[in-house]
């Protein structure tokens, strides 16, 4: 059956090198590092701390993110072996396509696109809206939304994917320049407010660490209905509940938002010079550098304010902590970090974005004309267009804020099948050389997959009943066009 059907690792590395759909080695260990702390460390280091705590966990909220940090580090583990072992573009898509069959790679390379312009847009949207909070702080008066006729248009997300989408389609060096020194000022603003946030503890605020279960109050993502339980509590007819252990474990659901972004990092892997050893290094050097800034920015968090005080607010964030213990003016500090946060965020999804249509287009899976690449630069122009012109519609015209959680769904999803590889892969292919190589297999992938899933049962019924509706699709897209198309399906009849 074609839906089952594999391609040879020699298979993949001769498509990287198609001429005319090349890309251009150009990255070292420091570019990815700072390309994994660009994608991961956004708003979701200002908020989703907050939320999680007030919602979910309280202080023990630093667990639900050591817990998602965990479950990142062992699938970031599977991730660091395929990509040292096959440097090519395309991510948990080609690394299925490899081990697990056509049809699942199809699948995850759809899943991947929803995560990655999903995110995109989402994060866009928020850049325009952090814009307009700066503008607003400075006492100007400059309107987020403009008119055309009469369809109301954010002009700040065009701005600033208009941007990127140029600057990516010139060249990934010069893009990996930019966002280097965008980075490197979130970082020193994030440790910024760390240091600032320790000056306001109290100790008082981390009892009780654990809060008690109680019935969920209503608000903040948390729906008392069906609708907004966690999948898991669902099906086994639990009651829906709020803080607790329950919640430290739903927290971390939540918080895997901050951690998405180092598949993202593995889809650079064709541009990556000396791939077997600067691959491992750039994934896991930023991993562990995203994991200590969370937590240091949590315990400031829940240390400045009792987890009741952001339980409160409708939008809870790191400024509400500083407002609460009169701190107004790090607000504005925030406001600035989170703008330059979002900045480089939206650059790497809109890199990761294109480079996983490209794996898609060189398979035919979807249109071969589009994965070619320009003879000077190296780089998707006609992908970048492309991805931009969506990102651009989805955050300007639309409430792609809905979809927020399925970014977390399609990540994950991906995270249980790349570990499930790594095992086919060491039976496939026990010669293969890498230059990382998972420990305790089949331990480390197992838990990775199980762990994954798991957080997976923990998101709510509305999201897995929108990730089932876009699977559909997928699979009708499929049967109707990639299954007729693919270059695998087509070498097979010669």
């Amino acid at each position: 059956m074609q839906w089952l059907k594999t391609k040879t690792i020699e298979q993949a590395l001769a498509d990287s090198d198609e001429p005319g759909r090349q890309l251009e080695r150009s990255l070292g260990v420091f570019d990815l590092m700072i390309l994994g702390v660009a994608v991961a460390v956004g708003a979701g280091i200002f908020s989703v701390g907050a939320r999680a705590a007030g919602s979910f966990a309280g202080p023990a909220v630093i667990f639900s993110f050591i817990l998602a940090a965990a479950t990142c580090a062992v699938a970031t583990m599977c991730y660091a072996e395929f990509a040292s072992s096959v440097p090519v573009t395309g991510s948990a898509y080609t690394y299925t396509y490899l081990t697990l069959g056509e049809g699942l790679a199809w699948i995850i390379g759809w899943n991947l696109l929803l995560e990655m312009i999903s995110a995109g847009a989402v994060i866009a949207k928020y850049w325009g809206i952090y814009l307009s909070t700066i503008f607003s702080t400075a006492g100007l008066d400059v309107p987020s939304t403009i008119y055309l006729g009469p369809v109301a248009m954010e002009w700040g997300p065009f701005v600033i994917v208009a941007v990127f989408t140029a600057l990516l389609m010139r060249g990934t060096k010069a893009s990996a320049q930019v966002n280097n020194v965008f980075t490197l000022i979130k970082i020193a603003i994030t440790l910024f407010v760390i240091v600032v946030g320790f000056t306001y503890m109290d100790v008082k605020n981390f009892t009780p660490f654990v809060p008690p279960a109680q019935p969920p109050a209503i608000g903040h993502g948390v729906t008392g209905d069906v609708w907004g339980q966690p999948m898991l509590a669902w099906l086994f007819g639990a009651q829906p509940s709020q803080y607790g252990w329950l919640g430290v474990i739903s927290g971390a659901s939540l918080v895997f938002f901050a951690f998405i972004g180092f598949d993202v990092v593995a889809t650079s892997a064709e541009e990556v010079k000396e791939p077997q050893k600067t691959l491992p290094r750039g994934i896991f050097g930023g991993l562990a550098l995203v994991t200590l800034l969370y937590i240091l920015v949590t315990l400031a968090l829940t240390g400045m304010v009792p987890y009741s005080e952001l339980a409160k607010a409708e939008n809870p964030s790191l400024a509400t902590a500083f407002i609460s213990v009169g701190a107004n003016w790090a607000a504005q500090v925030i406001a600035v970090g989170v703008l330059m946060g979002l900045t480089t965020v939206v650059m790497v999804l809109l890199m990761g974005s294109a480079r996983v249509l490209l794996a898609l287009c060189r398979d035919g899976l979807l249109p071969r004309s589009w994965s070619v690449t320009s003879a000077t630069r190296k780089t998707p122009v006609r992908l970048q267009l492309l991805v931009g012109v969506v990102i651009a519609v989805l955050a300007g015209f639309t409430k792609v804020e809905l979809l927020e959680e399925m970014i977390n769904i399609g990540t994950l999803s991906a995270f249980v099948l790349v570990s499930i590889g790594i095992l086919v892969l060491r039976k496939k292919r026990p010669d293969l050389q890498s230059g990382y190589r998972v420990p305790l297999v089949p331990l480390v992938p197992v838990a990775s997959a199980l762990l994954c899933t798991y957080l997976m049962l923990n998101l709510t019924t509305l999201t897995w009943l929108r990730f089932m509706g876009w699977m559909a699709i997928g699979v009708l897209i499929y049967l109707a066009y990639g299954m007729r198309h693919s270059r695998l399906a087509h070498s097979d009849k010669r």
